[in-house]
């Protein structure tokens, strides 16, 4: 029993990683820059093609195709942010919502056509396959990857946001652009990278994702639930907030559908409400 209860709480926690491996890039747009971008997924799931596509036609290794995966589904924030989103930063957020949704239904579109409706797969090297005994207890070596990856990328992003003139450039344009304006900041540059960052972060998890998650054109809809109660539940002032919340409820979606199988997947939703019950304002929040 021991074994089985650290087995479902390891899964859980490298499921939660992951969860906010691709929805970190939804706190930096909806938390910092307060912009409701529903198609979140679908930069998630571009990141994953281009991850499948370099690593079973070009045969470029797992690590190595990473990189295009963040860099494509940058370039794509980057050029939606200049031709889109830009126009609603001050609209209304029903009105960010028709657009993005409305993008999000054109991306599976476009992959149903481009790809076909079947599952994608991708092979990971040796070095991330199998299992590793931990204690007694036999632990995937690619989840413990991805725990590895969330943590050093955690990490990475609080520094750049809290420590930098960057991460101070974006409260501040955020919190006054006028003000900002004022002082010399470029708002719509500053807004521009992070979106495209966020954006890049979304095409970084959908290719971690691959593996875990699976990837078909239906996956912005079917996870962007998830990204969203991520965001909700942990709050959108800090990057600790997301990160509890993944954590938690990546631990309470598995143990769920491993221990109660007929109401797994309800599990997830009742958590949700009674987080956000006791703390309206989000696991993490300003004071």
């Amino acid at each position: 029993m021991i074994s089985s209860l650290l087995g479902v709480l390891f899964d859980g926690l490298a499921y939660g990683m992951l969860l906010f491996l691709i929805s970190v890039g939804l706190s930096v747009t909806l938390g910092l820059m307060n912009f409701v971008n529903l198609a979140h997924g679908a930069f998630g799931m571009l990141g994953g093609y281009v991850c499948v596509i370099v690593m079973s036609r070009w045969h470029v290794p797992f690590l190595a195709a990473l990189v295009p995966a963040f860099v494509a589904a940058a370039l794509a924030g980057l050029v939606l942010e200049r031709i889109l989103y830009r126009r609603l930063y001050r609209g209304s957020h029903l009105d960010q919502v028709l657009l993005t949704i409305g993008l999000t239904f054109m991306a599976i579109a476009v992959a149903t056509f481009l790809f076909g409706p079947q599952q994608q797969s991708l092979r990971l090297p040796e070095y991330l396959s199998g299992q590793m005994s931990v204690l007694g207890v036999d632990l995937n070596v690619y989840r413990m990857f991805l725990l590895a990856v969330g943590v050093v990328l955690t990490i990475a992003l609080t520094l750049v946001l809290e420590y930098t003139r960057f991460g101070a450039s974006i409260r501040a344009s955020v919190d006054n652009p006028r003000v900002a304006e004022a002082l010399g900041i470029r708002v719509g540059l500053v807004f521009q990278i992070a979106f495209a960052a966020g954006s890049g972060l979304a095409g970084l998890g959908g290719a971690l994702g691959v593996e875990v998650l699976g990837l078909d054109p239906v996956f912005p809809l079917k996870y962007i639930v998830y990204f969203l109660l991520v965001v909700a539940v942990g709050g959108t002032s800090s990057l600790k907030g997301p990160l509890y919340a993944a954590l938690l409820l990546g631990v309470v979606d598995v143990a769920g559908k491993y221990y109660i199988p007929q109401v797994g997947a309800f599990i997830i939703y009742a958590m949700m409400v009674i987080l956000l019950i006791l703390r309206p304002q989000g696991l993490v929040s300003r004071p």
